[in-house]
């Protein structure tokens, strides 16, 4: 493999998963052209990747909006001139990591000879020249791509999420935390948020612990999360004294330089979460109706998941909106395992 490229365009989450898989290539094969298909926005979490040559942007909204407005040979001409970028890079092996129909025909698009899907379905598996069926410890943290990674041959080393702070998205978090009179390491950031509800810890059980980590732990809650998330995170702010919201005023880079910076991690399923562990910041994660991971292979960091036999649901909750695998999640269960990340 002399140059190659990766297919994971999203989500944040998923590619703090896949975000060793870079490593694993570049340990192999060190003289090799290693680029990254992403999403606008979600690419900053790659940008100082020492490991990743090269990210290459896919204009996800420009195709949607394109078809969305019925201009079909606009569209058409898009993504031929975007295949004919992919293809002047000259790739000789595309991998996606994605798995999905879109990954399989952006992977495709790029004319390598040799393109590998991992699990690959809706019809992506005909696009590839091999597929490799998910394996693994499936209750490791990024198990389905070390796997792959075993599967083919790389250097995998100690394979956990790895993400890296560019010198000026450093200066600008710092600049945030200055302006709130934060230390470094002296605030607990909470990731509340997430795309569904069954993901979510109650309001409620945010606003009993805020106190205990402030009270106890010495830690300033910080809430993070996007402009959607900004009106309950300034309420939730509010009702927990000394508490402070970030929440839809750092971009996604940013936010990541907090929590590197941040002495604990509370959060459920979410992106901000497991960026917790790729940074090896002491991380407590919630899981209810979801169960990623149990094992997150850092001492620093721990899952709460009370295993109820309805759980995980993912996307078909049971429970007509109790989503009791979370709410039977008491405060004082995340206070201990607070204390017990931070002493690790």
């Amino acid at each position: 493999m002399k140059r190659i490229l990766i297919v994971r365009a999203s989500a944040i989450g998923d590619v703090v998963f896949a975000s060793p898989f870079a490593a694993a290539l570049k340990r192999t094969y060190p003289d090799a052209h290693v680029a990254w298909l992403v999403e606008p926005g979600i690419h900053t979490l790659l940008e100082a990747d020492p490991c990743i040559d090269e990210l290459i942007l896919w204009p996800k909204g420009e195709w949607k909006a394109l078809l969305q407005a019925k201009r079909f040979g606009a569209f058409v001409s898009t993504v031929r001139r975007f295949a004919r970028e992919l293809k002047s890079r000259r790739f000789d092996t595309a991998i996606d990591l994605q798995s999905l129909l879109k990954s399989g025909l952006l992977t495709w698009l790029s004319g390598a000879p040799r393109r590998i899907g991992l699990g690959s379905r809706e019809g992506s598996q005909h696009l590839m020249t091999e597929v490799v069926p998910k394996g693994g410890d499936g209750g490791r943290i990024s198990s389905e791509y070390l796997y792959l990674a075993q599967q083919l041959g790389l250097d995998t080393g100690a394979f956990l999420p790895r993400l890296c702070v560019a010198e000026s998205t450093a200066a600008r978090a710092d600049a945030v935390l200055a302006a709130h009179a934060l230390a470094r390491g002296g605030y607990a950031v909470f990731a509340p948020f997430t795309t569904r509800p069954q993901k979510h810890w109650f309001e409620d059980a945010w606003v009993a612990l805020g106190p205990q980590v402030q009270g106890e732990l010495g830690l300033t809650p910080v809430i993070l999360g996007g402009p959607a998330e900004r009106e309950a995170a300034e309420r939730m702010a509010a009702a927990i004294p000394g508490a402070v919201s970030l929440a839809g005023q750092t971009g996604l880079a940013e936010a990541a330089a907090l929590i590197e910076r941040a002495g604990l991690l509370i959060g459920v399923d979410t992106g901000l979460t497991h960026m917790g562990i790729a940074f090896n910041t002491p991380t407590v994660a919630l899981f209810g109706s979801t169960r990623p991971y149990l094992n997150t292979c850092r001492a620093n960091a721990r899952v709460i998941w009370l295993q109820l036999d309805c759980s995980p649901c993912r996307r078909r909750p049971t429970c007509h909106g109790a989503f009791t695998c979370l709410r039977d999640i008491r405060p004082e269960r995340v206070l201990a395992e607070a204390r017990e990340v931070l002493t690790a």
